[in-house]
């Protein structure tokens, strides 16, 4: 099974609007969310039966029983992340949100008064009807643990996978954790750009993280009519870098209006829905050639 991911180095760039009109043209079967900070995809998709949830448990937290503590304050002297304090009863605590996991607490502990335990860092939702799969996530407020969830999401697509062509993607913008752990494994990264200086910056550092992965890499500009001299710039610096340069979507007011109503940008005869599936063609080409 191949994977398109599709990124962008920021929010509000379009990705999102892209890949809902990918999985509506491709007739997708297997399609994710892997922006588990703020998933939206589930707003521009066909809701199939679902979901079913299951918790998320990341890195284990100290917890400390109060019946025990002797308020030796070992515990609190040692912990490097400032996580345990006292309350106003004078008891010792662990603040989970500070909390590392790192057990160094639990280590010096000379009454065994703290233990590691599980932690609900979010929620594993995934939507299954017949032989389609959408799997979505959401990390919990304060969580540091979105690289791993991202891959929880991507193994739910990957069942079965021989029976399936292809997956498509929506990853999360910018290039930390999240971005990293989606790219793993991909075909193709196709990379959506918007015409600003901020835009072109941050279309370079998510380039420039991909090809630390040597992950197959093609760009794309929504809203190009918005500043063409930037837009001219973007294409001289894929045609430079040897980067696929496969189209380019003009601003239309209207688009906002499908996204509100819960439709893609090709779900009417728009002109940019129109640029979008002349790239999906190109898209579909392109990864015909890559295994």
């Amino acid at each position: 099974m191949k994977q398109l991911l599709i990124l962008s180095g920021k929010g509000g760039t379009g990705k999102t609007t892209f890949a809902s009109a990918f999985i509506k043209l491709n007739n997708s079967k297997r399609y994710a969310d892997c922006d588990v900070d703020t998933p939206n995809l589930h707003l521009l998709t066909k809701q199939i039966k679902g979901p079913k949830i299951k918790n998320f448990y990341g890195l284990d937290k100290a917890e400390i029983n109060v019946e025990i503590c002797t308020s030796c304050d070992l515990c609190r002297k040692h912990c490097r992340f400032d996580a345990i304090f006292i309350d106003k009863d004078q008891n010792y605590r662990v603040n989970p949100y500070l909390c590392e996991g790192c057990a160094v607490c639990e280590y010096v502990c000379p009454v065994k008064a703290i233990s590691l335990v599980k932690s609900v860092d979010g929620e594993i939702k995934t939507y299954v009807d017949k032989d389609e799969l959408f799997a979505t996530a959401q990390l919990n407020i304060g969580s540091g643990m979105s690289g791993l969830l991202v891959t929880e999401v991507k193994k739910k697509i990957l069942k079965n996978k021989e029976e399936i062509e292809l997956a498509i993607i929506d990853g999360s913008p910018g290039i930390g954790c999240p971005v990293i752990a989606s790219i793993s494994g991909v075909t193709l990264v196709l990379i959506v750009a918007e015409p600003s200086m901020s835009g072109f910056n941050d279309l370079k550092r998510i380039v420039e993280t991909a090809n630390i992965f040597q992950t197959p890499i093609a760009v794309v500009i929504n809203k190009y009519d918005l500043n063409e001299n930037i837009t001219k710039s973007i294409k001289q610096y894929c045609k430079l870098n040897k980067i696929p340069y496969l189209g380019q979507v003009p601003f239309d007011e209207k688009v906002n209006r499908l996204v509100n109503r819960g439709l893609t940008i090709v779900d009417q005869d728009l002109k940019a829905g129109l640029e979008v599936k002349k790239i999906y063609s190109k898209v579909m080409k392109l990864l015909k050639g890559l295994s």
